[in-house]
């Protein structure tokens, strides 16, 4: 099964066209895109945003495997058997 969809591809195809043309801007700063790798994430975000079939981003699922993997707490003990042996000596 593939891991990326029809619009996934054509929006990084795009950017990469755009970055080969020197006219892909960075989003924040609005600098001029000069990395492949840049230009390959900025459309795997456009595609994302467009609802097409993209995973999730890599510290997205390490997040979610950190969250999953959390040891749960256990309530503290109760100190009512401590009352309960008082009550008895009497």
């Amino acid at each position: 099964m593939a891991k990326y969809g029809k619009k996934a591809q054509d929006k990084v195809e795009k950017a990469m066209h755009e970055e080969k043309r020197g006219q892909l801007k960075s989003g924040r700063s609005g600098k001029t895109v000069t990395s492949r790798k840049q230009a390959i994430a900025i459309g795997l975000s456009e595609a994302r945003k467009a609802g097409g079939k993209v995973p999730k981003k890599a510290g997205a699922k390490k997040k979610a495997a950190k969250k999953k993997a959390a040891p749960k707490k256990r309530a503290a003990p109760r100190k009512k058997a401590a009352k309960k042996k008082a009550a008895r000596k009497k």
